[in-house]
């Protein structure tokens, strides 16, 4: 019986570069400047690197453990997109770091906590937390890639390709923790409890963080700009009751990822980006692996 819920699933490893195109972002990057938009993808991006190191720790220490070839071979190619990812994420925040952001101190504090959890944590509660954050994750790479209203939110052209491409492997790899966790035997109590965990602990979070990093901006404040801000925050799509109902779909005894079927849009969006005219092909370092 194979341990992968799509043996014929594709986690190709893109070598990939947004540095040089990065040089020219302005301080609120977001659509029409808005400060709080741009704090709160800078806010994301901040995490992602460590977080993307402590999703690879988790499933990586379980790889030796999976007998089923096509699922060890989603497994490599989930652990080369997360790498990239990681380190694309660190080249955007040392921007940000330039233009005032608290990018590098929360790398840290991230740092910091999840090598903590990794190291007392057991590595099956590792695992569940990694499935739940990949939902986070591929609940918002669909609403990304769905919602031109979205990739519109993050104004700076090249803010929005790398999010784009982030979202896209976000995507086709969605199932992979999910499919590990439940072949070295995860509980559906253990994965259903650390989500509800999560998503109370991630939205405080990323809330506090956002919070702090526009109080301390002070171009944010200037001729009222941070009201402004305020008034259109409400109006975001990533706040809408849809994005919070698909979260709780997590909490389901018998989920699985590919309920949502999104291969027509991954198929969709490799094309766009990746395909003969694929608009990121400029950025692509090396052949793709997959």
């Amino acid at each position: 019986m194979t341990q992968s819920s799509n043996p014929t699933r594709k986690v190709p490893t893109r070598r990939i570069s947004f540095e040089e195109s990065l040089e020219d972002l302005p301080k609120h990057f977001a659509a029409d400047g808005d400060p709080i938009l741009s704090h709160i993808a800078a806010s994301l991006s901040a995490v992602f690197p460590d977080g993307e190191d402590f999703f690879v720790r988790s499933v990586r220490y379980y790889r030796d453990q999976i007998d089923d070839p096509a699922l060890k071979q989603q497994v490599n190619g989930f652990i080369g997109q997360e790498a990239m990812h990681g380190r694309e994420h660190r080249v955007f925040n040392d921007r940000l770091a330039e233009l005032g952001y608290p990018t590098k101190r929360i790398e840290r504090f991230t740092k910091w906590g999840l090598e903590l959890r990794t190291k007392y944590a057991p590595k099956i509660a590792n695992l569940a937390a990694t499935a739940a954050l990949e939902h986070f994750t591929a609940t918002l790479a669909e609403l990304l890639l769905t919602s031109e209203e979205t990739r519109n939110t993050f104004g700076h052209d090249e803010v929005r390709n790398l999010f784009v491409w982030h979202a896209l492997e976000e995507s086709e790899h969605k199932a992979v923790a999910f499919d590990v966790y439940r072949a070295v035997g995860g509980s559906e109590r253990l994965r259903i409890w650390t989500m509800r965990a999560i998503m109370i602990g991630f939205i405080v979070g990323m809330s506090a963080q956002t919070a702090i990093s526009v109080l301390f901006d002070r171009d944010a404040w200037r001729r009222g700009r941070i009201f402004k801000s305020l008034r259109n925050i409400r109006k975001a799509p990533f706040l809408r009751i849809e994005v919070w109902r698909q979260l709780q779909e997590y909490n389901q005894v018998g989920f699985h990822p590919d309920d949502r079927d999104t291969y027509p849009l991954v198929e969709e969006w490799r094309t766009t980006l990746f395909g003969e005219q694929g608009t990121l092909n400029d950025k692509l370092a090396t052949a793709v692996a997959s």
